[in-house]
């Protein structure tokens, strides 16, 4: 006969750890563990918040590499015209959709002008003073919306500015003509009244001269 397994008791709190570990339980010590390091929210700012939106549509950008004599790819994302709140001057800002880096960053002048992409017309072209690598460059820009009507509302809409502010300049150029003309008379006048002042003083001197030797004389 062959010999029984020997019965070996263990403690209860054994029997209860073996329990919960065959039933894959983990038991709730109720302790709490607190953060090694606590992240704040920090306010993140995009820098357009002093500028109203007058444009955001999608679009595909490129620029135009002289080195190279091709077209290259500068990114993909949302285009905007943003007009300033304060001085009211509207800048274009392109960013990469993921990224959101800046991909164009210029001000839109009297001498921006939009022409038409041979080949498409969804495209449209222009140059620019850009400033979204840091540093003003003289670039040459190209950017492809996704239908006929976005790219005629984008152009449209740059042109309409850009005439705006050179009639602006016109006005200011020809204050500023009629302001020097003016000061250019009132110039001429003091002069003129300068010289006849002076003429005068010297026939006085000539006269008090003359009376003066007179009297020696006599």
């Amino acid at each position: 006969m062959a010999d029984k397994e020997p019965v070996v008791d263990r403690p209860e709190d054994e029997e209860e750890a073996s329990a919960a570990a065959a039933g894959g339980e983990e038991e709730d010590t109720g302790a709490q563990v607190a953060p090694i390091v606590r992240l704040e929210e920090v306010a993140v700012t995009t820098g357009e918040e002093d500028e109203d939106v007058l444009l955001d549509m999608k679009a595909k950008l490129y620029r135009f590499d002289k080195e190279g004599n091709q077209w290259k790819e500068r990114g993909t994302g949302t285009v905007k015209l943003l007009k300033h709140k304060e001085n009211g001057k509207v800048r274009l800002v392109m960013r990469q959709a993921k990224t959101l880096k800046i991909c164009a960053n210029h001000l839109v002048a009297s001498t921006t002008k939009m022409q038409e992409h041979a080949g498409s017309d969804k495209s449209c072209v222009w140059h620019a003073a850009d400033f979204a690598d840091g540093e003003l460059k003289e670039e040459m820009f190209a950017i492809r919306f996704g239908s006929v009507e976005n790219c005629k509302k984008f152009k449209d809409l740059v042109e309409e500015i850009s005439e705006s502010l050179a009639k602006t300049e016109g006005k200011e150029t020809e204050e500023d003509s009629s302001a020097a003309g003016l000061l250019e008379k009132l110039s001429v006048t003091e002069k003129k009244s300068e010289e006849v002042a002076t003429k005068e003083e010297s026939t006085e001197a000539v006269k008090e001269t003359d009376t003066k030797l007179a009297a020696t004389s006599e």
